[in-house]
């Protein structure tokens, strides 16, 4: 998907960005739509999206289809034998999604709403109370929609303006898993190079891959997704990183990116692609320069990680803010003991393998706090 900002203009600065990026992961948490690599430049934005199945079951109840206008005779108990197509999920997680975008007051009211309902014997009614949010589910429209007016609104409160934000509806492409998905995932990524704002990918912090080597585990998750695809395991090349089923699982994203040497052949794509063009000494596609493409890639392919420790520590590190000690083991060790009395009574050893963007070096770097929320 891209969407332009109307007349193209260049409105979009470092806090716009932050905020759409913000209401972007809300959208997300809220439709079920999964972001698999993104970009949003100074004037408009990229989104490659993986939308799941329609939500037809939300616990036991069968929604009715298509519109929230839908007349409740439509919707059925599931428990008599019936069933629809499409995907289920479960009650508890409908209502945290609800979360993500309405008040905690909005969302107890239409948990009271439906647990009367059902007290009373209705699943009917039941099931019309859960459509009314849950049609905006796994919908492309829906995100979209959720996404800009959400972002235009703030944008224009904050300007104190009025009118359209967007240049028109957003244009779409449907992209096939595999080869397609990994080539256009790319392509989101280098548009700051092709810009000629970084010359690597990395350096910009408002895309897929420059929250990947931040540590963001949704931008890794989302980029694993676009570069496994649904192939059977391959051996790899920059143009065929496919992955087994089995590591679609969600507890494994965000480790293959890693541990499965994803990022690794991701970033050897992107510095590939990202190669500066030149014609009879023209600059006629921005990058990053022949030789510096080539140095770089000696230096991927000698090392297990995507980023050397020095190009990693360029990037945002919570550890750096949130942290108290970094450093070797050793070095971590004997600053805790030397502080033994700063950390509670049951702690036996103060060092622990940093997480993060700094994960791929925990056998190099360690910390004394374990921070393992956000």
């Amino acid at each position: 998907m891209i969407n332009r900002v109307v007349d193209r203009r260049f409105v979009l600065g470092s806090e716009e960005k932050e905020k759409f990026r913000m209401f972007m992961r809300m959208a997300e948490n809220f439709s079920g739509c999964r972001v698999l690599s993104y970009c949003v430049m100074s004037n408009h934005f990229h989104l490659l999206l993986e939308v799941p199945p329609k939500i037809t079951q939300i616990g036991r109840f069968v929604l009715p289809l298509d519109s929230p206008s839908v007349p409740a005779e439509a919707a059925y108990n599931c428990d008599r034998g019936r069933s629809a197509p499409g995907s289920a999920i479960s009650v508890e997680d409908f209502f945290k999604r609800l979360r993500e975008l309405y008040s905690d007051a909005v969302v107890e009211g239409v948990r009271e709403q439906v647990q009367e309902a059902h007290a009373r014997n209705h699943p009917e009614e039941v099931a019309r109370i859960f459509n009314h949010y849950a049609y905006r589910m796994h919908d492309l429209s829906e995100y979209m929609k959720t996404l800009t007016q959400r972002f235009s609104s703030w944008f224009n409160r904050s300007r104190e303006r009025k009118g359209r934000l967007w240049e028109q509806r957003f244009k779409s492409l449907i992209v096939e898993d595999g080869i397609a998905a990994r080539t256009i995932a790319a392509y989101i990524d280098l548009n700051p190079v092709r810009a000629g704002m970084v010359q690597d990918s990395a350096d910009y912090r408002w895309s897929s891959y420059g929250e990947a080597v931040a540590g963001g585990k949704k931008a890794r998750a989302g980029l694993v997704r676009a570069l496994g695809g649904k192939n059977p395991r391959k051996e790899s090349t920059d143009e065929n990183v496919a992955l087994s089923l089995e590591e679609f699982e969600a507890n494994k994203l965000v480790r293959a990116w890693s541990q499965g040497g994803v990022g690794k052949r991701y970033r050897g794509i992107l510095l590939g692609r990202g190669e500066e063009k030149v014609i009879e000494a023209r600059v006629v596609r921005k990058g990053m320069p022949k030789e510096e493409v080539a140095k770089k890639l000696r230096e991927l392919e000698n090392r297990e990680s995507d980023l050397a420790i020095s190009e990693v520590v360029r990037h945002r590190v919570r550890y750096f803010s949130d942290g108290v000690v970094l450093g070797g083991k050793d070095f971590v060790e004997e600053v805790f003991q030397e502080s033994r009395e700063r950390f509670g009574a049951k702690r036996e050893s103060g060092a622990r393998k940093p997480r993060g963007a700094l994960g791929v070096f925990a056998q190099v770097l360690w910390t004394a706090r374990d921070l393992r929320k956000e």
